[in-house]
């Protein structure tokens, strides 16, 4: 019998294990729908912020193994308080990359040597149409060095943009693979969209005096400084008002504007009730990204 007891109290135990392991993934992946770090809501303003990442982890970035990522592997059930970005000088000549989950698409982590002296442009090309993005190599290079990266291995191949925001900030999230060419976008409350990462996550650049204007290309997070991975958002409409600086500009939109401006008119298809906006209508699938180097 005390070896029956003792299966059963086991047993009982794993139980409760899976369960919590369970209920700490749906709260991650509620953060990452977010875009973007925490948001509040300032109605007599008509402001409308992001809840997290990445979205989702921004649920949007920024999720599935914790509900935000700290500077180590294994994940919390809450932000760490003393994730901070590192203030380095522009252009950086090393970048730190930080292993983290949930990983969406298996991939090796950046060089820690980046390019500094290069300029590149990337170009998405999606089922709408081309967009086209000066990468700003001299003000986040480790930033651009991981896109540069995630882009020549074929990572943003065949997923599609999870994440539009209408009200408030005026953004189109992109950059889980978890999101695929074929997947429905439920706005399910249990889905893993908006959380998938790279397999690592690094801290945010060019900060200081950020601001947002239409054709930015920024990174989501999951609402601390050290938390970008492979999610990023384009402002479709100036959304300064809406953000705070706490989104790494990386880029600037030099043609295709137009493609996602288009997307916004159409609206969303579902609703996401974590972390506002919601399934993008109209589909914007990146067939592949294009990096030319100069």
């Amino acid at each position: 019998m005390a070896g029956k007891n003792e299966r059963q109290r086991r047993i009982a135990r794993e139980r409760h294990r899976r369960q919590q392991e369970q209920h700490s993934a749906r709260q991650r992946q509620m953060r990452r729908r977010g875009l973007i770090g925490t948001g509040v809501v300032l109605a007599a303003a008509l402001i409308a912020s992001l809840l997290v990442v990445f979205l989702p982890g921004g649920s949007a970035k920024k999720p599935a193994a914790a509900a935000s990522k700290s500077a180590a592997a294994s994940k919390s059930a809450t932000p760490s308080p003393t994730a901070t970005a590192t203030a380095v000088a522009e252009p950086a000549h090393h970048c730190s990359y930080t292993a983290t989950t949930p990983v969406a698409r298996k991939v090796s982590f950046p060089p820690t040597a980046p390019n500094y002296t290069a300029s590149y442009q990337a170009t998405l090309n999606t089922n709408q149409g081309k967009i086209t993005f000066n990468l700003l190599n001299s003000k986040a290079t480790c930033t651009v060095n991981s896109f540069v990266h995630l882009a020549e291995a074929g990572y943003f191949n065949n997923s599609q943009c999870h994440r539009l925001v209408t009200s408030g900030i005026y953004v189109l999230q992109c950059g889980d693979p978890s999101a695929t060419a074929t997947t429905k976008l439920t706005c399910s409350t249990t889905s893993t969209i908006g959380a998938g990462t790279p397999g690592y996550d690094f801290a945010s650049e060019n900060l200081t005096g950020a601001k947002y204007p239409a054709g930015t290309v920024a990174m989501a997070n999951e609402g601390t400084a050290s938390s970008n991975g492979s999610q990023f958002f384009i402002v479709y409409k100036d959304s300064t008002s809406g953000l705070t600086a706490s989104y790494t500009p990386f880029a600037t939109v030099s043609s295709g504007l137009g493609i996602v401006q288009n997307v916004a008119k159409d609206g969303y298809s579902c609703q996401y009730a974590q972390s506002g906006g919601g399934a993008p209508k109209k589909k914007v699938i990146i067939d592949s990204v294009t990096i030319k180097k100069a």
